[in-house]
């Protein structure tokens, strides 16, 4: 009698754990079909705006080159989304392009559309909010808040190998390289106290050190956890997720 006891206690005990699985697997399943109808709405409403709308001026061109960039990635990047984490990164990197298409619409002096939810690290960035000339190394740069003659390289703000850039024009993508790398050449603190030391609105307001000091607390917010969850830590030329922030069409950099 125990041990025909002991063998249905066992045989409840083996039928409950495996209910749990299928509950848990079930629940996982829903999960990422939620996160993949999500990004698939947001790269959606990206494609329809990169397909419909034709650039004015250089600017504006180059900020849909930008946009289209994004939403190839984020095609790429849904064929490949197995996980919850990478389909929210999808989302993140349809998002993002959106952000150059509202750029590029300012450009042309049209209505940007409605407003976009932040991206990770971008309000720590904060935003350029005045026009800025400076001499680094014996190579010029500039910004402003709005697009220009020789700032039209757009950036929507956020974190670039741990140290945050903010949302501006430029007048070239100077980081662009540690998107690459995944970290910033010798120059960067010469580019960033010169760029940004006084600026109001900007994480480097009072200089290169605070700035970096205040995006390692937290630096990348979501993206880091994602990147970190996908098990690609950055490479342009990786095939698996990034969330650094730079891309080649695939989960790498973009």
């Amino acid at each position: 009698m125990d041990v025909l006891l002991t063998i249905v206690v066992l045989a409840l005990i083996v039928v409950g754990v495996a209910w749990l699985i299928r509950q848990r697997n079930a629940a996982k399943s829903r999960e990422l079909e939620d996160a993949k109808s999500e990004a698939r709405r947001w790269v959606e409403r990206l494609g329809g705006q990169v397909l419909n709308l034709v650039g004015t001026d250089d600017a504006s061109k180059q900020a849909l080159a930008d946009a289209a960039e994004r939403y190839n990635a984020a095609g790429s990047q849904m064929e490949q989304a197995r996980s919850t984490a990478q389909a929210q990164q999808v989302t993140e990197t349809a998002r993002e392009g959106l952000y150059y298409v509202r750029a590029a619409r300012t450009a042309m002096g049209i209505d940007p559309g409605p407003e976009l939810p932040p991206l990770p690290g971008q309000q720590r960035a904060g935003a350029v909010s005045e026009e800025r000339e400076v001499e680094v190394e014996g190579h010029a740069y500039s910004a402003s808040p709005t697009p220009s003659g020789r700032n039209q390289h757009y950036y929507p703000g956020g974190v670039v190998a741990g140290r945050p850039v903010p949302q501006g024009w430029y007048s070239e993508p100077w980081w662009k390289p540690a998107l690459v790398a995944g970290a910033w050449g010798i120059g960067s603190v010469l580019l960033f106290s010169a760029m940004f030391s006084g600026m109001s609105g900007v994480a480097y307001s009072d200089g290169f050190a605070d700035g970096a000091a205040s995006a390692d607390g937290g630096a990348d917010d979501a993206q880091g956890d994602v990147g970190a969850d996908m098990g690609d830590p950055g490479g342009v030329d990786g095939g698996g997720f990034d969330a650094g922030g730079g891309f080649d069409g695939g989960f790498g950099d973009f």
